[in-house]
Formats: C-alpha cells, sequence, structure tokens
C-alpha cells in the first residue's frame, strides 16, 4: 500500500521534517557506516541522531549542507508506503539499522508501519512530509551535540546535528540573526564575563555557585520578594533542608516523583530525604496547633532550597541544576476563599514579574494527567477555581490537557524576554490531595473538622533559572535597581584620588553601589574596563571636576550627560532605582 503525504499538518513542521530527512540521507551517502536513529522537529527547527564511526566537525556540516542542496536540485517525490512488521523488520536488519530495528519491536502488534522513501533512501517515519525535495528552499545545519541513545545515560552515546528550516531566505535570515542574539545574551558566557556565578563543574555539576556580584543581584531580587510578600499578607518561614523519609511518602512523592529525589541518608538508623519540595515541612508547621476558620486563609512563603536529582545531560548552566531556591509559599484556605485567593495570586504573579521588566506571557491551564490522587470532583472544583481566574482577568491562556501535576491542576505562566523566547517560571496549583494525606484541617463556625485546601504557588519558580533568564533578557545590562555595581568612579590621576574617594563615601552612604577605580591606568582604559563589565553609570573625576566640586558623569545607555553636583547624580539614581525603570 502507497500513501501520499498529508497536507493537513503545519506547513512549516513538514518542511523541517523533510529537511531532516534529507540530511540524514546525505550524511549515509557522505559517512559510510553511519547508522540513524530519530530525526524529530523541535522548535525553532529539528534534529537527528546518528550512530557514526566518526566525529562531525563543522567543516563537516558544511559538505553535508552541499550534499543536501545535491538532493533537494533532483526534486525527488517523498512516497510514503504501509509496512508489515516482518517487513520492515526485514528491510532494517539488512541495512544493519539496529536502532530501527529496536524502534520497531517495541511497537504495539496493532501499530501501523509507515516507511518514507526518497530516492533510494527509506526511513521508518509516520511522517507527514512535503510532496519533492525541491520545496526544501532555505535550510542551515547549525551544530553538533551529544546526546544518549533514548536518553539512557546508560545507552550508546550518539551525535545530534541540529538544524533548521524556512519558507523563504528572509525568514531563515531574521531566524539566524536571531540566533546570534541569544549566542551573545547566553548566560552562561556572561555569568562567566561578568563574574556573575560558577559551578562545581566535575566535582558537582548542577550545584552553583554565587560570586560576589552576582550574590549582590540575588539579594535584590530577595529583597524585593520579601518585602511585597509582607505587604502582600504573607508570613515568612524557614525550614530544614532534609526530613524524615515518610513525609515524602505520606505526600506521595515517593511514589510520584522518587526518580527526582536524591537517595535517602540515614541519620541514627533513620531514613533521612534532603528536600526536594518544602510543600510536607510547611503542613509540618500548620499540623502544630489547631486553626479556627477565622484564622484563615494562612498565607506562608520561604526563599525555600531543594535538591533534585536531574541527570547530567540535561543540566544547562542556570536553567537545569540539582540545587536551587524556590520562591515558595503555601495558602491555606477554606473552599469559599478559593477563587479569591487564586486571582491575589494570579494578580501577585504578574505585579512580580512586571516589577522585573516582564510584560508578555503564554499562560497555560494544566489539567489532569494519567496518574493522579484524589477525586473526580476535587480535580473538578480545583479546574473551574483556575480557569474562572484566568477568565476574570481576561489573561488569553491555553488548555494543556494532562500536564497537570499528580496532586492538583495548575497554571503556569512562560514569561517572553526581549527576543520572544518563552521561559517557565510562574505556577499556581491546587492541591486537595495533600491536606487530606496530613490530615490539615480547621475548626468551623459549626465546631466541626473540615478540611483545607492548599494552594501552592511560585511566582518567580527557581532563582537560579530566573536569574539566568534576567541575565538573557538584559544582555547583562541590569536596570539599575537590581545592577550588582551600580556606578564606579574613575579617575583621571592619582591626585584627584581624595576627591574620588569623598564622592564613593557619600554614594555609599545613599545606598548606591558603587566602586572606584583610582588605579595608574589610562582613563580611556578605565572606561573601557567599566563598559565591559556593563555598569550602568560611570563617574569621571579629573581636575576641572575637583575645582567645581561636581562629578561628569556617563551613562551606559544613553552616553555623555555631562557635568552635574553630587547631590543633583544622587537625585537622578534615586529616582531611576525607585522607578525600576
Amino acid at each position: 500500500m502507497v500513501c501520499r503525504p498529508g497536507h493537513e499538518d503545519n506547513p512549516l513542521e513538514k518542511l523541517r521534517h523533510s529537511a531532516a530527512h534529507v540530511m540524514a540521507s546525505a550524511v549515509q551517502a557522505l559517512y559510510p557506516g553511519t547508522k540513524v536513529t530519530i530525526g524529530p522537529v523541535i522548535e525553532g527547527g529539528f534534529y537527528y541522531d546518528f550512530d557514526a564511526p566518526q566525529a562531525f566537525t563543522d567543516e563537516d556540516l558544511a559538505k553535508i549542507e552541499a550534499k543536501m542542496r545535491e538532493i533537494i536540485k533532483k526534486d525527488l517525490p517523498f512516497e510514503c508506503c504501509e509496512w508489515s512488521r516482518e517487513q520492515a523488520l526485514s528491510f532494517f536488519q539488512k541495512q544493519g539499522e539496529n536502532y530501527k530495528e529496536e524502534i520497531i519491536v517495541g511497537l504495539s502488534p496493532d501499530e501501523k508501519i509507515t516507511v518514507y522513501q526518497h530516492g533510494e533512501w527509506t526511513d521508518l517515519c509516520k511522517g507527514p512530509h512535503v510532496e519533492r525535495t525541491g520545496e526544501i528552499k532555505s535550510f542551515k545545519l547549525l551544530s553538533v551535540a551529544g546526546a544518549y541513545w533514548r536518553g539512557d545515560e546508560n545507552r550508546k552515546q550518539l551525535q545530534r546535528i541540529y538544524g533548521t528550516a524556512f519558507a523563504d531566505e528572509s525568514s531563515l535570515q531574521d531566524h539566524l540573526k536571531k540566533l546570534e542574539e541569544a549566542l551573545a545574551r547566553d548566560h552562561r558566557r556572561l555569568g562567566r564575563e561578568l563574574d556573575l556565578f560558577s559551578s562545581l563543574e566535575e566535582k558537582g555539576a548542577g550545584l552553583i555557585l554565587w560570586h560576589p556580584r552576582g550574590a549582590r543581584v540575588r539579594h535584590e531580587i530577595e529583597s524585593y520578594w520579601r518585602s511585597a510578600h509582607l505587604e502582600g499578607g504573607y508570613e515568612l518561614v524557614y525550614t530544614p533542608h532534609l526530613a524524615h523519609r515518610d513525609l515524602w511518602k505520606t505526600s506521595g512523592h515517593l511514589e510520584f516523583y522518587a526518580e527526582n529525589m536524591f537517595p535517602p541518608m540515614q541519620v541514627e538508623n533513620v531514613d533521612f530525604q534532603i528536600k526536594p519540595m518544602n510543600c510536607p515541612i510547611h503542613i509540618m508547621i500548620y499540623n502544630k496547633k489547631r486553626h479556627s476558620y477565622r484564622e484563615l486563609p494562612k498565607r506562608w512563603a520561604e526563599l525555600g532550597t531543594v535538591y533534585r536529582n536531574e541527570r547530567s545531560g540535561v543540566l544547562h548552566g542556570l536553567m537545569r541544576v540539582r540545587g536551587f531556591t524556590q520562591d515558595d509559599a503555601h495558602i491555606f484556605c477554606r473552599v469559599d476563599q478559593l477563587d479569591e485567593e487564586i486571582q491575589r495570586v494570579l494578580d501577585f504573579t504578574l505585579e512580580m514579574l512586571r516589577a522585573f521588566g516582564f510584560h508578555e506571557y503564554e499562560v497555560y491551564l494544566s489539567t489532569r494527567p494519567e496518574k493522579y490522587v484524589g477525586s473526580d470532583e476535587h480535580w473538578e472544583l480545583a479546574t473551574q477555581a483556575l480557569r474562572k481566574a484566568l477568565e476574570s482577568r481576561d489573561l488569553g491562556y491555553e488548555v494543556d490537557p494532562g500536564e497537570g501535576v499528580f496532586y492538583g491542576p495548575k497554571i503556569d505562566i512562560k514569561i517572553k524576554d526581549v527576543l520572544g523566547r518563552a521561559w517557565q517560571c510562574s505556577t499556581i496549583q491546587v492541591d486537595f490531595n495533600l491536606p487530606e494525606q496530613f490530615g490539615v484541617s480547621y475548626i468551623g463556625e459549626d465546631g466541626g473538622r473540615h478540611q483545607v485546601i492548599m494552594v501552592h504557588r511560585a511566582l518567580l519558580g527557581s532563582l537560579e533559572r530566573f536569574f539566568g533568564v534576567l541575565i538573557e533578557h538584559y544582555a547583562g545590562v541590569f536596570p539599575l535597581w537590581l545592577a550588582p555595581e551600580q556606578l564606579r568612579i574613575l579617575t583621571i590621576s592619582s591626585k584627584h584620588e581624595q576627591y574620588a574617594s569623598a564622592c564613593q563615601t557619600t554614594l555609599k552612604k545613599g545606598g548606591f553601589r558603587a566602586d572606584c577605580d583610582g588605579g595608574p591606568d589610562k582613563i580611556g582604559a578605565k572606561i573601557r574596563k567599566a563598559e565591559l563589565m556593563k555598569i550602568p553609570y560611570m563617574v569621571i573625576i579629573g581636575g576641572r571636576e575637583e575645582a567645581s566640586e561636581q562629578v561628569s558623569v556617563r551613562s551606559k545607555k544613553e552616553g555623555d550627560l555631562g557635568q552635574m553636583t553630587l547631590e543633583e547624580f544622587m537625585k537622578r539614581l534615586e529616582s531611576e532605582v525607585q522607578s525600576r525603570a
């Protein structure tokens, strides 16, 4: 049976899927002995994983592109054929394609098997594809990376070639420019250049070291977070980094989340667990005493550090780590308070994100997954409360079916950075399960015990991840209120060091983060050093400034601002800090 390529799917995805097949056929034509595995479309492009006898280089990518153009020029048709299981196994076994054989063996007996062919090249594939190779006009191979077969570190390491394709050359060039800009903003490179953070590398990958400059930014984030929460009706709590393992047995994390947890440690023959979550320990605080309906809601927030056993292959700078601090909070409320509390959290989330310069979002309502706990009635009540909050704030959202957590549905908010990339940060989750498992209750107006509802929420998510997003969003040029070094005083010669020191003292007393470069370098070199560190303001002091008891100010964004008194300059700084511009 022969099937034709479909046209009902996303045209760009079809184009990219087809380009992936052309790339794989080019690789096997150029490098005999190479085996193909999988080659899906991903956001922004496609990739294919290869088991090749040699390591691919940038020079190889150029050769593969040239071969792809040859294949495209032939304008070969993409043809879809439906094969029996035996036919597919026989074909790929003869080709020596053991990865395809493994995929076929793993398919259910009643699953339809299709292959796509262009020219003499055939691959196991569900499609769809474009009609002919000649439709692939604008493409680019981007990079090579390592990848384990099926993501398993115990399996063969493969080589993954990334590429992209567009319907026209203009769109491709726009995309490549964005990739260049993203590379220039890479938080790992900027973190190193601006001396913000590092990691323990081979002695502790995924564990972040905050350097003094990065810690200054974190301090400002945390200070604003704490003051905003106290003003918003929250109380702050602190909890230990580990607790009795039974807590996570009761919560259900050991059943549903064990692969992400570190092994237990024994203390006096008792199993303790380094915490992957803060919620069970917040419940322990609540359950230390009885609560009346009049006391609710309780809003408890913590900058709580948690640890998750992430695989080394998925670790990525600050974005995916093993130890991180969540801006976590849990709200204990009655059923009749749920709608209002979710709406309050939603408003608070957007207010917090806007303060850091994020004004565009992608919003998702994630519903019940396949594996879940609790009653269908509670799930429906929780889901409707989240839906109502989104609609009451006129927030456009998409439903993400089955992506809720095992104990309840959730709202996920992805912030969009200056390049339009979406980053998962904020989440609001409704939970009937943990209160039921831990007996979390209050004494009602009727004198009886009633179950509490919990709302889990994180506004910034992980501080590490959020900091990484901030670095890339601002390209390391932080707004003044967040900048690790708000200004640097530069002396034209050593004769002016005393006046510079007096200015620095005054600025520091005013609450500004001011450093001084009074060394022997020429002023041009001092300016270049300050520019490389992306400092918002430079204060230049020479004989003229000292004689007039003024300073010359240079702004990172606006250039030379001329001379002004220190008092005038401090008023400008104060206004900019307060506005969080």
